[in-house]
């Protein structure tokens, strides 16, 4: 008889919109092509019965981690189970998953397919084959984008008139990307003796928030932070599209109808490029980056045409900016065992014990402590 999942199910188009919602226990109904590794460790997190994607996990475009982190922690994945599913499920239903059946509302049912390790395997083997592919078109973008964002090597930022100082200091730049929790954890001596001014990017702001940290600036388009943290006495700078973009300022939309002021800055690229841009504009002495993406594997999950913005920010800023991405890493399985830990007590003894038995009052210590003996146990 095939395992039965029961469990509450909660749907949005958008998986990081979805995961602050989530509950353990409940089945996660996401719509997202291509499952992305932060966007997996965020569902595991949330202690997930089930994920229902209504579209591929993995399309063959490139080999993306997503699908593999949910079944290595044990998480049912259920794969490409169309529109139909993720219009027709009630958001808030109970739904009852066996085998490859989902049972929801009236004794309906949706058939669907479950991701297997081997099934993975076999379409990972393909998208690596395609590879290629994808990295010729992401290089062309790439190129293509640097000619049109040359102009952040070199131009100055209209950076916005803010009441925290940034001249001089350390700036930590947190984004809510694989290995934040670790890597701030890390950083805890570094966060208590220089006291660095605290950026959170959008959701960053949130992982700050759960770290006992208050930030003092939040950027970005403000489409994943939540209003615990716009309410939390940051200063908040919404990432506005460049002039004349018909885009505008979408996040201005949010905080007015919760009158909440903010400032804007206009700027090419992704938020966490405009957060070290400010923080260079405004004289940070040190600029730390944690959980900000920049491997290959990390844009493609984006889904960004080109990386040109992250590049030339990186460029412009240099030895200034210390990505603290994977510093956790650099210290796993270093924890001191017990036996390192009785030898440290026995070298840190014997000069203690040489003092006693080389010195009149350690001697006379020791006669103390035999007479006694003697007196007690004979």
């Amino acid at each position: 008889m095939s395992h039965e999942i029961i469990g509450r199910v909660l749907k949005d188009r958008r998986t990081k919109n979805l995961t602050r919602r989530l509950r353990p226990g409940d089945i996660a109904l996401i719509y997202h092509s291509d499952l992305d590794i932060t966007s997996a460790y965020n569902l595991v997190e949330c202690r997930v019965a089930a994920v229902i994607n209504a579209q591929k996990c993995i399309t063959g475009k490139y080999p993306n981690g997503g699908p593999t982190i949910l079944i290595d922690a044990g998480i049912p994945v259920y794969d490409n189970a169309g529109f139909e599913a993720f219009s027709s499920i009630p958001e808030g239903t109970q739904c009852k998953i066996v085998g490859n059946t989902i049972y929801y509302g009236n004794e309906k049912s949706i058939t669907v397919c479950q991701l297997t390790r081997e099934l993975v395997e076999e379409e990972l083997a393909g998208a690596r084959a395609n590879l290629h592919v994808e990295l010729d078109h992401f290089a062309r973008n790439t190129l293509e984008h640097l000619a049109n964002e040359e102009w952040l090597l070199y131009d100055p930022v209209e950076t916005p008139v803010l009441k925290t100082q940034f001249n001089d200091r350390h700036v930590m730049i947190v984004v809510r990307g694989h290995g934040y929790k670790e890597d701030l954890a890390m950083l805890s001596e570094y966060l208590r003796d220089v006291r660095p001014v605290l950026v959170g990017v959008d959701g960053g702001a949130d992982a700050l928030l759960e770290a006992r940290l208050q930030p003092h600036v939040i950027l970005g388009d403000m489409d994943s932070v939540s209003d615990t943290a716009l309410t939390c006495g940051a200063e908040l700078v919404v990432h506005g599209y460049p002039h004349g973009d018909s885009r505008g300022v979408p996040g201005m939309e949010r905080l007015n109808a919760l009158g909440i002021p903010a400032s804007v800055l206009h700027s090419a690229g992704t938020s966490e490029d405009v957060a070290m841009l400010l923080a260079d504009a405004l004289g940070a002495r040190l600029i730390v980056a944690v959980g900000t993406h920049f491997s290959l594997e990390e844009f493609l999950d984006k889904g960004r045409n080109g990386m040109a913005s992250t590049f030339l920010t990186r460029l412009r800023i240099g030895s200034r900016l210390v990505d603290a991405k994977g510093i956790a890493r650099l210290y796993e399985g270093q924890r001191i065992r017990l036996r390192d830990f009785a030898l440290i007590l026995l070298a840190a003894a014997c000069p203690i014990v040489a003092v006693i038995f080389i010195t009149n009052p350690g001697r006379a210590i020791l006669q103390f402590v035999d007479v006694w003996l003697r007196y007690h146990f004979h």
